[in-house]
């Protein structure tokens, strides 16, 4: 089998992801008896109660997850986190950091930042460190519940559990832990640059469009509507204009619609990934006069 540079770059940054994440076990929690979130924190807690092995508990709690991903996920993924997972716990056990710090607060935030980073990475990269997720979105696709929801259910289970057989302090940190984690995740999934789209409709769509452009200077897609239904009875043929701005660009873009047309009815939306098109880099003047051309009214 062919092994492409791509694939080996794949590759290399699931070892990166699983190399942080062991960092932020080994140097920050795992020392200090926190916990994180999911299957890692479900084996820290059985490591802390019984004093067994936590890659051996981190490979024999993952295996019902993993099954389940094979009727769940595709099988590209579920062999990819195979892999990971078995990766995750060799390197655990190698691994013997010296505790950088005794101070609680830190070792929440800096073991939660490594964590996170790491499952981030092996996320962006087609795998998972943890089967938590593989359940959320099992009971996701079977009964319709927010993966996030059934995810943050089954470690507050875990906490309180934590708070009842160790102690609330280490239930409370832990928590702390796997916040830092979650929100690290999501910058390493999401990208540091965030970026929301924007449908709007009215009936100066043409000015509107013209005006954004100009003072935005980012790309917009126009659609056309056959009929609508609002305040103003039925509407027929009109522009959606949709665009990709950066977060910190919305106040600025509401107030030139406002400008024009206070009543433009506007819908806003996250947007997860994005690839090609204009909103890293604005367009040009003579693309922005290109623009304002195409849109003007014959």
């Amino acid at each position: 089998m062919k092994i492409t540079t791509n694939a080996l770059q794949e590759y290399a940054q699931i070892l990166l992801g699983i190399v942080l994440a062991s960092i932020g076990l080994k140097a920050f929690l795992l020392p200090n008896g926190f916990l994180d979130g999911g299957v890692t924190g479900i084996a820290i807690l059985i490591n802390e109660l019984y004093d067994f092995n936590i890659s051996i508990s981190l490979i024999l709690i993952s295996i019902p997850f993993l099954i389940l991903a094979w009727f769940t996920v595709s099988k590209t993924i579920v062999f990819k986190s195979v892999i990971s997972i078995i990766g995750l716990a060799i390197i655990i056990h190698l691994e013997n950091f010296m505790p950088i710090t005794d101070d609680k607060l830190l070792i929440a935030i800096f073991g939660g930042i490594f964590l996170g980073a790491g499952i981030g990475i092996a996320i962006r990269n087609g795998t998972v460190l943890d089967g938590s997720e593989i359940l959320g979105i099992y009971i996701n696709n079977r009964f319709g519940f927010s993966i996030g929801g059934i995810i943050l259910f089954f470690n507050t289970i875990l906490f309180i559990i934590t708070g009842f057989l160790i102690s609330m302090e280490t239930a409370m940190y832990s928590t702390l832990t796997y916040l830092v984690t979650t929100r690290v995740i999501d910058f390493f999934i999401k990208g540091f640059e965030d970026y929301v789209g924007m449908m709007i409709i009215s009936k100066s769509s043409i000015e509107v469009e013209q005006n954004i452009v100009q003072e935005m200077g980012t790309g917009i897609t126009v659609y056309k509507f056959s009929r609508g239904y609002g305040n103003s009875g039925i509407q027929k043929d009109g522009d959606i204009i949709h665009l990709i701005i950066n977060r910190i660009d919305i106040r600025k873009t509401y107030n030139i619609v406002n400008a024009i047309d206070k009543e433009a009815f506007i819908v806003e939306f996250d947007v997860n990934n994005i690839t090609g098109g204009v909103f890293r880099r604005y367009l040009s003047k003579s693309q922005r006069k290109l623009s304002n051309e195409i849109t003007k009214p014959e």
